[in-house]
């Protein structure tokens, strides 16, 4: 489908050969990354901002640039079990090829502003930054990864040159042939399901549902990327009892129990400010409907839920994981990632993950930092 774009003129120094396009017999260019099918005419931008036609080719102008780095805990992306008590080298661009009406983050996702990005970083700086903070990871978040996925890779072809594993975080809107090649660099990823309604998407996200389910269903059943889920739930738009429990019961018989799903807690935000923020009960309301369609690691974010935050063996149901926000309180897995309780195997990955070492940057704490370098 033809969206609109904005045209724009683009300098020679903002330039990286894109990949997934094609040539039209019209002139104009068609991007392949992602179901919005963009076509350009010279000079004109992507619905995502940052993808673009320029001399015939499409190109990629926000190769190498940042909107900042941060230190973060692994639960903040959220990732419950994946390495868990990590740190990670947190780091976005500009753009988005959604246009969710409630983004959380859309002085980043939706800055149409090159000023936005003020680091500049090479794949490899970003990788021995990590090393050297100590980080057994880099996330690709704020905005969403698969817009820069050429930068996103590379990135982690190098991370994993010096052991630094890669987590993207996005919301999975994607064409089958970029996924193939964007997931088998990653190691986690997070994938935003926004709702079960193709009628939600197409309303407060400019998308549809069905590409979305088709990149969790690759993910789970296709690679070895682990994956987690997140639904932020917005009062009176995707928070009824009826969606949460058909959301669930999919990601159990489709993808299986072992898929942890966070529900996290909606602010009034960008475009969609006049509502309320969800309700604790809201999203405690939706993990035991979770829990109850056989899902075994359920949780909530963006609330104080010691609950909902810690991570429970599926056998004996005692805490084997206990967290407050962020911060891991209590440890009970063996060296194997059974539970000390009952022997039980806890799906994630926690084979290096190291007790003694946890909450190095723990809590709700960033560390932003600074990459003085060049591309």
């Amino acid at each position: 489908m033809e969206r609109n774009v904005n045209n724009m003129s683009i300098q020679p120094a903002e330039a990286f050969p894109a990949r997934w396009w094609h040539a039209l017999d019209d002139g104009r260019i068609q991007c392949d990354l992602c179901p919005r099918d963009c076509k350009l005419h010279e000079g004109q931008r992507g619905a995502c901002f940052v993808r673009a036609m320029q001399q015939g080719r499409m190109v990629l102008t926000t190769y190498g640039r940042s909107s900042g780095f941060c230190i973060d805990p692994i639960e903040k992306k959220p990732l419950n079990n994946f390495y868990p008590g990590s740190s990670v080298l947190s780091f976005g661009t500009a753009g988005c090829n959604l246009a969710c009406k409630f983004c959380q983050n859309w002085d980043i996702s939706k800055s149409r502003e090159m000023d936005t990005l003020m680091d500049a970083a090479s794949p490899t700086a970003i990788a021995e930054a990590a090393q050297q903070h100590g980080c057994k990871s880099v996330a690709f978040t704020y905005n969403d990864p698969i817009i820069f996925a050429e930068y996103a890779m590379d990135t982690a072809d190098a991370g994993h040159a010096c052991g630094i594993q890669t987590v993207a975080v996005t919301a999975g809107y994607i064409h089958p042939q970029p996924a193939r090649e964007f997931f088998a660099k990653m190691d986690a990823v997070n994938i935003d399901l926004k709702a079960f309604t193709d009628a939600f998407y197409i309303k407060l996200c400019g998308a549809r549902l069905q590409p979305v389910l088709d990149t969790l269903s690759y993910v789970q059943h296709h690679t070895d990327c682990w994956l987690e889920i997140t639904t932020l739930l917005i009062p009176g738009e995707n928070d009824s009892s009826e969606e949460i429990s058909a959301l669930s019961q999919w990601i159990a018989t489709e993808l299986g129990p072992d898929v942890p799903l966070h529900f996290s807690a909606f602010h009034p935000d960008y475009k969609l400010t006049g509502g309320q923020a969800t309700p604790a009960d809201t999203l405690r309301r939706a993990r035991r409907i979770a829990l109850d369609a056989g899902l075994n690691y359920v949780y909530t974010g963006n609330v104080q839920d010691l609950q909902g935050s810690s991570t429970y063996c599926p056998g004996c149901h005692k805490p084997v994981i206990v967290r407050d926000w962020h911060e891991i309180r209590g440890y009970h897995l063996d060296a194997s990632s059974h539970c000390l309780y009952c022997g039980h195997a806890i799906a994630g990955r926690f084979e290096h993950c190291d007790p003694n070492k946890l909450n190095r940057h723990s809590g709700a704490r960033r560390m932003p930092i600074r990459l003085a370098t060049t591309p």
